[in-house]
């Protein structure tokens, strides 16, 4: 069974859970595509430098390269 396709914010890099969003309920955006790649999840964003380096400032899902 193929993996359910998610989609992500190109602004802010959220993996959104829900296909049928129009915004990202994380920043607003309207740019949401599902062409990216690389998952990650931070859970706690003031500990982590992989976070500090991404800009991420909330706990949550995150894709690595958006196009």
């Amino acid at each position: 069974m193929p993996a359910k396709k998610r989609l992500a914010c190109r602004d802010c890099l959220r993996v959104l859970n829900d296909k049928k969003t129009e915004t990202c309920p994380s920043c607003g955006s309207a740019s949401i595509t599902d062409d990216w790649s690389g998952y990650i999840v931070i859970i706690h964003p003031q500990q982590s430098d992989v976070a500090k380096i991404m800009g991420i400032n909330e706990p949550g899902q995150y894709a690595l390269k958006v196009r």
